[in-house]
């Protein structure tokens, strides 16, 4: 148990940012996950622009590293660049 009155109100907020950033985790793997098994060149681009806003916006939260959401974002854009070429050959 906490000692001081600080450190019962830090339990708290850790347990808030917990669950939310449980939560944003979670959006973010859907919408990667979207985007691999996203079979049509549209509804590739789309789900493209759905995952780098998520990543985006879980970077801004503070969720996670700005780089770490880059670094997702590169991975995926090669993934989509991939995708696509191999669908045109």
């Amino acid at each position: 148990m906490p000692r001081h009155k600080s450190a019962a109100k830090r339990v708290g907020t850790n347990e808030r940012r917990r669950v939310r950033n449980a939560s944003v985790r979670a959006h973010v793997k859907t919408v990667v996950k979207k985007v691999r098994t996203e079979t049509s060149k549209q509804g590739l681009d789309a789900s493209l622009r759905e995952a780098f806003k998520a990543l985006d916006k879980a970077a801004k939260k503070g969720v996670f590293h700005p780089r770490t959401a880059s670094r997702r974002k590169s991975r995926l854009a090669k993934f989509v660049n991939r995708v696509a070429a191999a669908g045109q050959a």
